[in-house]
């Protein structure tokens, strides 16, 4: 599911965009593609030190939305590649995963796991 090209896009510095939606409702919130951690089951961790809102939105839908992107790889016909994510997503507060992000980002006082059902290449 995660693709090369999506691991190179994550490898160079860029925005990300985290959609939820709950009550009829969407939240966006924005990390970076640095703080993107591919395991190798094909789940997405993120570090968390705020994202209060779209928590609770998690709590009530558990389906997001990602986009990110890097000027920086090549894409279908030029250069800059970017990937809209498709998933579901709880936060975790321990276990395994939970210490080696506390141990990358020692900032985090959650992590957002992303469970990817799709993603495909927009540019």
């Amino acid at each position: 599911m995660l693709n090369e090209k999506l691991l190179e896009v994550i490898s160079h510095e860029g925005v990300v965009a985290i959609v939820t939606c709950a009550n009829n409702e969407a939240h966006v919130v924005n990390t970076w593609n640095s703080y993107l951690n591919a395991t190798e089951d094909g789940r997405l961790l993120i570090p968390a030190a705020g994202m209060r809102r779209t928590q609770k939105n998690i709590e009530l839908n558990n389906n997001v939305k990602l986009t990110f992107g890097s000027k920086e790889v090549m894409g279908h016909q030029y250069i800059g590649a970017g990937f809209l994510i498709e998933g579901t997503a709880k936060f975790l507060e321990s276990g395994s995963d939970y210490d080696m992000m506390k141990e990358k980002f020692p900032f985090l006082s959650r992590v957002l796991e992303i469970t990817v059902i799709s993603a495909k290449q927009t540019i």
